[in-house]
């Protein structure tokens, strides 16, 4: 199409722009409607053309359509419809609000608006603590074969930052229409560990839950006397586990199990014991939380099970025997997140032996095959750059990345380059927060290592980010700079940071296109 009035005149079902033609309809549109138009988010449905306004502060969407035809629902969208004329054409238009009805219109009228299942495709989750990254996200993935899970944060993210389910699918909902991500992109609910989480985010759009039953898994396990095992052993939760004692031992003990590839897998009592007592109640509490999760989705949603977040790494045997069980029990997982070898700290990359971690992910990767398939989850993916030649090589397409607060990090960047009194003020403040907020994360920063905003200047302020003790500290306060009010000045330092984003937006993309395409790459075909 190369003029509006032949795009508002398109009936093919959706048509999206590209350059140079959406820079061209995009001037026309911001010339119709006095406001600067984002060209990548010129979309025709219809003879309905939706578009973005940009604005200071706040952005709207714009409707076109002809005089006798309407939009696609017209109640849906808010606000008054001027006529006017284009070329000697009638047509009318709407300013609409960026608000929650609005962003449910669009994923009711767009197709692509909405998520989507993305299933065994290798994938990476783009957490966004801020709502405002996925156009700097899609920018990272836009041209490979990777599929993107832009909306991704965890209910303890939500809880930190303020925010709720809905927000977060609003924000990548509006991000993907702004952006121009007209493919498929997937909504992970991360680390739920009840019902009640479920049920909030299912309702919000999610369609990716990883269960995270850590609460349930017995980190004692490892440490236990042959005694002290047997005993938990008898205690589980049986019934939930549709099993018995016997059962598991006639199945497990002094058995072994071949897998493509030469893996032979050999349980002895002892081994049969550890497995059960430090994963049976988790692998009970998942199957739980799946089975509400069918009851109120039928089929139509996506499961993860995560137990990374334990104390010690996630044994060979272990994962066959969490992956085997939750198999028999009906539970079917698109990923699993075992807990590897070496550190997985925050914001910094892979802490350990890099050929340790390659013979056991090769041997993941072969019972992700052999159970399901199901993709290897990376957790506290952010930043691991050392391990994603490996983890690409062996996992192939069964691969999921997850990364979050990397992102929040390169935003602060662009507050220490735009705005480098706000930075300061950032940067003691989550100094101060550090030796409180670090409580939950695993991470070997030390605040002795951290300067004092006073002691550096303006132009190393960025460089600072990158600094590993400086980095975690800044990563695991997120929670604290965001929510962080006084009487007299309410959000005070949220909303200064997110003026200078919106001030500085394509500073901000390309930032996060360069450092989450190091994220990417790796994985990526060609």
């Amino acid at each position: 199409m190369s003029n509006l009035q032949s795009l508002v005149s398109n009936q093919r079902t959706e048509l999206s722009l590209q350059s140079p033609a959406a820079q061209r309809i995009a001037q026309q549109l911001g010339a119709l409607t006095g406001s600067p138009v984002y060209p990548r988010s010129i979309t025709a449905r219809n003879g309905v053309v939706f578009f973005m306004l940009k604005g200071q502060p706040d952005k709207k969407l714009g409707l076109l359509w002809s005089a006798g035809a309407s939009p696609v629902s017209p109640t849906d969208f808010a606000g008054p419809t001027t006529p006017t004329q284009i070329e000697g054409v009638e047509v009318s238009y709407k300013v609409c609000p960026v608000d929650p009805a609005g962003a449910a219109a669009l994923r009711k009228n767009l197709t692509f608006a909405k998520p989507a299942l993305i299933g065994l495709t290798k994938s990476v989750g783009l957490g966004d603590r801020l709502g405002l990254a996925t156009p700097g996200h899609i920018r990272a993935v836009v041209g490979t074969d990777v599929a993107p899970i832009f909306a991704q944060q965890s209910i303890r993210e939500m809880a930190r930052t303020e925010r709720n389910a809905q927000e977060v699918i609003d924000a990548a909902t509006w991000g993907v229409f702004q952006g121009g991500w007209r493919s498929a992109y997937g909504a992970d609910a991360d680390h739920l560990k009840s019902i009640e989480d479920i049920d909030t985010t299912l309702a919000a759009g999610f369609r990716m839950f990883t269960i995270d039953p850590s609460d349930h898994v017995d980190n004692q396990a490892d440490a236990d006397q042959p005694s002290r095992l047997a005993e938990k052993f008898e205690a589980l939760p049986w019934p939930e586990l549709a099993s018995s004692p016997s059962d598991w031992r006639q199945t497990y003990a002094g058995q072994a199990f071949t897998l493509p590839g030469d893996l032979i897998l050999r349980f002895q009592e002892l081994d049969l014991l550890r497995a059960a007592v430090k994963y049976g109640a988790a692998v009970a509490h998942t199957s739980r939380l799946a089975r509400h999760l069918a009851e109120r989705a039928g089929d139509d949603f996506e499961l993860e099970m995560s137990v990374d977040e334990t104390t010690t790494p996630t044994s060979l045997l272990e994962h066959f025997f969490v992956a085997n069980e939750l198999k028999r029990l009906g539970v079917s997982c698109v990923s699993l997140a075992p807990r590897f070898v070496g550190d997985f700290e925050k914001g910094v990359d892979y802490k350990g032996d890099p050929h340790q971690f390659e013979r056991q992910l090769i041997g993941h990767v072969k019972i992700a095959k052999h159970l399901g398939p199901y993709k290897i989850s990376i957790h506290s993916g952010s930043d691991k750059f050392s391990i994603y030649p490996i983890v690409a090589r062996h996992a192939g397409q069964l691969v999921h990345v997850k990364t979050a607060g990397t992102s929040y990090l390169e935003a602060l960047k662009v507050v220490a380059a735009c705005e480098p009194a706000l930075f300061r003020e950032i940067l003691d403040f989550a100094r101060s927060r550090f030796d409180t907020d670090k409580a939950t994360y695993h991470i070997s920063a030390s605040l002795d290592r951290v300067p004092q905003a006073a002691d550096v200047a303006d132009q190393q302020l960025a460089g600072l980010v990158d600094q590993h003790d400086t980095r975690q500290v800044l990563h695991v306060t997120f929670g604290s700079v965001l929510t962080w009010r006084r009487e007299d000045d309410p959000w005070l330092l949220r909303d200064r940071l997110l003026r200078v984003l919106a001030e500085n937006e394509d500073a901000h993309y390309d930032l996060l296109d360069r450092h989450l395409a190091r994220h990417v790459q790796p994985f990526a075909c060609g």
